[in-house]
């Protein structure tokens, strides 16, 4: 279902008084037209203020699309502490964030970054902390300019999203009044003052976020919101954008030594160091040395959200005691950071095989806490880029291969709980894979052997807990996600499925929104193991787990591919956390590494859906002194396969597999 499109009355908006020159003036702000009609509709509320603060209404709506996609959220705050379809932002007022990196809600994740039994992580620092009051640059308080300029009072720009709308729209007047311009209705003038709306400190990620507005104004675009409103913006295909004005915003340069970027993509280099930090060889941080995809393909692509700041994050990236990841994307502007070279091994994702065979992409945000929403131009920015890395080293674009941190799977039994949850449920991945050129979509009729998890992220609402670590077991904010809840019956009232990894011993899942035991997300495929009315089964971690799924709103589609299960005769087939080579080939002075299996059942008479062959690898790498790293290849075949949230991997010799169409 959807959530309640947010009124406000309109008459106080359009107060006389709030609205003559003078005032304005003496705010700082600009002359503005005689009061309007109430606004009934989003749509007219664009037209309105664009209208009242003369700025072209394409540049408008142009704007709010690369923030927000038009999209109200109820009013709450995006991961980066902005609000309503103008990405209005206060950091001030957002509610407050533990800095925990890596998706562990205050502190409840204890993973190794790393990941390997051979050399664990022992010489972590403290996480850094986000900046608050005065440390906050004017690129996070947008939201109190606009308040100033339109003499609304900032909690009903943050909650009315025609104030909201209005808001932005006196920004970018006022900072096409900074830059000298007329207010021009030709909106090919605006590209100055559409390029410093983005808050971008350098001049590429400010180029950036304009050429992808104007880019929407070119193309036009059309789409219901989450409340329910319907928001139109007219192709413009022959505009183009005068562009000079952006050299007048005085910003730096962006950084031109990062060499692992598409050429259109604003990304600086901020290198992670590589420093030995005593005597002790194996002493050292905070990532290796490798030749990758020479030595070892690059199997996977690792999404992850900050948990923090992007300033926090680069304070903790630089830190050679901390852990490091190849790339950082900022909400605001869509700004990129490289910081291991994608040649070289990161500490990210807690397991390291997947380390060794993958690249990490953090992107500012918060799984929960305080927001629920990621920007418009986030998303574009970090698709490019993970465009340019599939191609450059033949990644699939699939979600077999374009993982969550929350699919990572650990590493051996005891490390299952510890494992990080994030991006989480509120990171769209349709809409993801649809900015990658991918979209996701049936590839198999309704009785086929296999689903692929795909609700409708606005009208998916879960009943998640958690949301504020204050208070840990009220409900979250009605939002729209990309995950659907697992039970043992057909029925809404049933328990949810168990993970006894997650929850040992007994397994019970519970509603938090840091929980992954018992959903599954966007993409995924599951083996169908039974259908009773609008309720399909599937097999997950070991058991039949059911979930509503009717014709006249489907959360899954069918799917097609093979599917893994036990050879016959076998009454269970273990599966692991890794794939590593069988002992026999490690070679004199490198430790075998030894293939635990998890604590799992994969019964016989189950089946899970294959996602990849992989043949047993091992990145032996415990020194700073890059001379004695040995990358160990065996014989071992496996396959990953989608068992439970995460990913785990089983031997080809323990299964056969079937074809599902």
């Amino acid at each position: 279902m959807g959530r309640p499109v947010l009124r406000t009355a309109w008459a106080a908006l359009m107060t006389p008084a709030l609205l003559t020159p003078a005032v304005l003036s003496a705010m700082g702000g600009a002359a503005v037209a005689a009061p309007a009609p109430v606004p009934a509709t989003r749509q007219q509320a664009f037209t309105a203020a664009a209208k009242a603060y003369g700025v072209p209404e394409q540049v408008v709506l142009g704007v709010a699309y690369l923030e927000s996609r038009w999209d109200a959220n109820a009013g709450r705050p995006s991961t980066s502490a902005g609000y309503g379809p103008m990405h209005l932002t206060d950091a001030r007022s957002a509610p407050a964030r533990p800095a925990d990196h890596g998706g562990s809600a205050a502190g409840r994740g204890d993973e190794d970054p790393r990941g390997d039994d051979a050399r664990p992580l022992t010489a972590r620092e403290p996480a850094a902390t986000n900046p608050t009051g005065a440390a906050l640059g004017p690129a996070v308080q947008t939201l109190r300019k606009a308040a100033r300029l339109t003499g609304l009072r900032p909690e009903r720009l943050r909650d009315d999203p025609a104030a909201n709308i209005r808001g932005g729209a006196a920004l970018l007047a006022s900072y096409q009044r900074d830059l000298g311009s007329d207010r021009s209705g030709d909106p090919a003038d605006w590209y100055g003052a559409v390029a410093r709306y983005s808050g971008a400190t350098d001049s590429g990620s400010a180029r950036f976020f304009a050429d992808e507005v104007f880019a929407t104004i070119r193309t036009g675009a059309r789409r219901v919101t989450d409340d329910g409103q319907q928001v139109s913006l007219t192709a413009q295909p022959g505009l183009r954008p005068r562009t000079a004005a952006l050299a007048k915003l005085g910003l730096r340069g962006t950084g031109t030594d990062a060499m692992d970027c598409p050429a259109t993509l604003a990304c600086e280099w901020i290198p992670a160091p590589y420093q030995q930090l005593s005597a002790d060889p194996t002493d050292y941080g905070n990532h290796d040395l490798g030749d990758r995809p020479t030595s070892q393909k690059i199997n996977y692509i690792v999404i992850h959200d900050t948990e923090i700041s992007y300033d926090a994050s680069m304070n903790g990236v630089r830190n050679p005691r901390g852990v490091s990841w190849q790339y950082t994307v900022r909400s605001a502007d869509g700004h990129v950071a490289e910081h291991v070279r994608p040649n070289d091994v990161a500490w990210q994702a807690g397991n390291w095989y997947l380390n060794a065979k993958s690249i990490g992409i953090e992107h500012e945000g918060y799984l929960a806490q305080g927001g629920s929403w990621y920007t418009e131009v986030m998303y574009r920015s970090s698709a490019r880029l993970v465009r340019y890395l599939a191609a450059r080293f033949g990644v699939p674009l699939d979600r077999e291969h374009v993982l969550g941190h929350d699919n990572i799977p650990g590493t051996t039994p005891g490390g299952v709980s510890g494992m990080h949850e994030d991006p989480g449920p509120y990171w769209d991945w349709a809409h993801y894979f649809r900015l990658l050129g991918r979209p996701l979509h049936a590839t198999a009729g309704q009785r086929s052997g296999m689903v692929m998890i795909l609700p409708d992220y606005e009208t998916n609402v879960v009943a998640y807990t958690g949301c504020d670590a204050a208070h840990a077991s009220d409900p979250c904010p009605a939002h729209g996600g990309g995950s659907i809840m697992l039970r043992t019956e057909p029925r809404a009232d049933a328990p949810l499925v168990k993970d006894i990894g997650k929850h040992p011993p007994a397994g019970a899942a519970t509603m938090s929104v840091y929980d992954h035991s018992a959903r599954a997300a966007t993409g995924q495929r599951y083996a169908v193991a039974g259908r009773q009315g609008e309720w399909t089964a599937i097999w997950y971690l070991g058991q039949k787990a059911w979930f509503h799924n009717p014709k006249d709103g489907p959360t899954a589609v069918g799917a097609r591919g093979f599917l893994a299960t036990p050879k016959p005769g076998v009454a269970s087939v273990p599966v692991y956390g890794r794939a590593y080579p069988e002992a026999e080939a490690y070679p004199q002075g490198v430790p075998v590494q030894n293939l635990v299996p998890m604590q799992y059942t994969f019964a016989a008479g189950q089946s899970y859906p294959v996602g990849g062959a992989e043949t047993g690898e091992y990145y032996y790498a415990t020194t700073f002194d890059r001379s004695d790293h040995t990358v160990v290849r065996g014989k071992l075949r496996y396959y990953e396969i989608q068992f439970g949230h995460r990913v785990f991997y089983v031997k080809a010799g323990d299964v056969r597999l079937i074809p599902a169409f």
